[in-house]
């Protein structure tokens, strides 16, 4: 039957000396026999065991609970429900870790559209991601709502022209108006806006909002703190002091 001295397993087993060592004073990895010299020897059997104790410490199992589960009655059964739970706690972690990297990349593509970057801009970058989901379900209000008001103008459109049914389009019109001033006012009623002058949060006035030039994430407005005329960063939330 093969031995294997205290080296010849780490190099087979992909660790150092100095870890399979501290396995066996820990009670972990004891060696079949010693040599006349002394020297640590380790047999087939304990080669294997080596191997699983390695694959166990790579799927991020704790030393402490590997010396306890080995030295069980049923450690498959352990092992399996360890794994399990090891599972659980990395996919956890993958999530957190991805959320941090889109964050990341969100910060990212907000610095790049910046003309005039500070340090206080990361406030408002941060404080606009913060609402970031916030603002997203707001706009799927928007579109949801949109959609029918969507159909009948293009229904109406296509009746007027191939059949001059104007009538339908007068409607639309009617219709489309006032729903226009309602989706406006409660949609500036839950955004604000973030100076990039002075980066206070401000809500202008509904008539100034509504005609301003504006992106998906900004609008040109002017600041109600500090003066300052041009694209604000737009959120989701109350007017308020976002340093406050």
């Amino acid at each position: 039957m093969s031995k294997y001295t205290t080296g010849e397993i780490a190099k087979l087993c992909g660790v150092s000396v100095r870890t399979v060592q501290y396995y066996d004073t820990r009670g972990i990895l004891k060696p079949s026999e010693l040599s006349e010299g002394g020297r640590r020897l380790y047999s087939e059997d304990d080669f294997k065991r080596m191997k699983i104790i390695c694959f166990l410490r790579d799927a991020g199992i704790p030393i402490n609970s590997i010396g306890e589960l080995l030295s069980g009655d049923d450690p498959g059964s352990v092992i399996s429900v360890l794994l399990e739970q090891q599972e659980q706690f990395l996919r956890k972690e993958i999530s957190e870790r991805q959320a941090k990297l889109d964050m990341l990349g969100g910060m990212k593509r907000e610095l790049k559209s910046m003309e005039n970057f500070s340090v206080d801009s990361l406030g408002d970058i941060a404080y606009a991601m913060e609402n970031k989901k916030k603002m997203k379900q707001l706009h799927a209000i928007l579109l949801i709502t949109g959609i029918p008001i969507a159909i009948i103008q293009w229904t109406s459109v296509i009746l007027w022209i191939a059949a001059g049914i104007w009538w339908l389009f007068a409607l639309y019109i009617i219709a489309a108006i006032p729903y226009g001033l309602w989706i406006s006012n409660f949609y500036f009623k839950r955004v604000v806006y973030i100076c990039p002058q002075c980066h206070e949060v401000f809500k202008p006035g509904f008539k100034e909002a509504f005609w301003a030039k504006h992106t998906p994430t900004l609008r040109k407005l002017t600041c109600t703190c500090c003066g300052y005329h041009g694209f604000c960063v737009e959120t989701y939330g109350k007017e308020e002091n976002k340093n406050g």
